[in-house]
């Protein structure tokens, strides 16, 4: 019998997430999950307001080392003003655009009374424009339909007509609609259960969002998908505070959690289903066994279990042929290889069926 369940690389594979970092997820979905992704990543260590200017060099410098506006930046384009991290450029007072730069709370400080560590947690902080910024005030994000004020890099402000929502909105540019969702998926499981006093209003109650909001965000996560700029980041500020955007390094994550998680066979950051991959130990140096389990109704398939690096290159071949009901169980000899993230994929033919993320130490 040949398997036919498909899962695909996601950007893990350009992130690097520390070894066992979401373990403690297997077999969750929904509130569950968010439950759990919010134990792992709550507890970073909060920053001062003061040192967030400094830290953007770390979190939002552009290959040129100019700071990386989301307010003001044209992908693919050219800006129509570009900030340096120098003290000259930070806001200060200013009269327009392009006058200087400040610290943006893409979830406004207002919705949370300006608490800690909240105030200065750098997932939803971004350097943007201080006019721009002003004039997105508090406002909730959303789709505009009717604008009262634009942006020189498009940006609008204005009334909203979707979703089921009316009311005056925020709505930045395509590009960067999918960063600004995964950020609010992230703010809104990070303080789940410690939103005591958090501010309800049209777009959330507490840490929750709103219905429409939740599927006006969906919408803007699947059109605008991780991008490189999101991965460094992710790294970058897991450097600084210890904690990760799950939703960065697993957007599938995003649908298991509030809306359906379709995928019916996948590793063990993803629920359960009636075939999985485990290994043991995780990390190792140099042997790990993988075992790979298949409940009994499934009967004995065709399919091959391979080892993959991070590029999605293939290493080596564990098995190809019969894989029974049960547990069935190979040894992978590392010694030659470097020590990093690599994965176990379980496939049927061209089919991807399962996969384990394992850690050479």
């Amino acid at each position: 019998m040949k398997l036919f369940f498909a899962i695909f690389f996601t950007t893990v594979l350009m992130a690097d997430v520390p070894p066992g970092y979401y373990d403690g997820v297997e077999g969750l979905d929904g509130e569950s999950l968010r439950l759990a992704l919010h134990n792992i990543i709550d507890d970073h260590t909060s920053q001062s307001y003061s040192s967030l200017f400094g830290h953007f060099e770390s979190t939002d410098a552009k290959s040129d080392g100019t700071v990386w506006d989301m307010y003001s930046d044209v992908p693919d384009g050219t800006p129509p003003y570009i900030y340096n991290f120098t003290s000259e450029d930070q806001c200060g007072n200013y009269s327009g655009e392009g006058d200087c730069f400040n610290r943006e709370h893409s979830w406004p400080k207002s919705w949370f009374n300006e608490g800690m560590p909240m105030n200065t947690d750098l997932f939803h902080i971004y350097p943007t424009d201080g006019y721009v910024n002003g004039m997105r005030s508090n406002y909730a994000y959303g789709e505009v339909a009717n604008a009262t004020w634009t942006s020189q890099n498009g940006s609008r402000r204005g009334s909203m007509n979707s979703y089921n929502h009316t009311g005056t909105v925020f709505e930045p540019i395509d590009a960067y609609k999918g960063d600004f969702a995964r950020t609010y998926f992230y703010m809104s499981t990070r303080y789940c259960t410690e939103d005591s006093g958090w501010d309800e209003n049209d777009m959330v109650d507490g840490a929750d969002l709103k219905e429409w909001a939740v599927h006006m965000l969906l919408d803007w996560h699947e059109s605008d998908p991780v991008s490189q700029k999101e991965t460094d980041r992710n790294d970058a500020v897991y450097d600084i505070q210890g904690n990760r955007n799950p939703f960065i390094d697993f957007p599938a994550w995003v649908e298991c959690i509030w809306g359906e998680c379709n995928l019916t066979v996948g590793s063990d950051l993803l629920p359960t289903r009636p075939l999985s991959i485990e290994n043991f130990p995780n990390p190792f140096n140099p042997s790990t066994t993988i075992r790979i389990s298949v409940e009994t109704h499934m009967g004995e398939n065709d399919a091959s279990l391979c080892i993959y690096d991070v590029k999605g290159q293939l290493l080596a071949t564990l098995i190809n042929g019969t894989i029974k009901p049960g547990k069935n169980e190979v040894r992978w000899d590392a010694v030659n290889f470097s020590s990093g993230v690599y994965f176990a994929v379980l496939q049927s033919g061209n089919d991807s069926i399962s996969k384990k993320l394992i850690y050479l130490k």
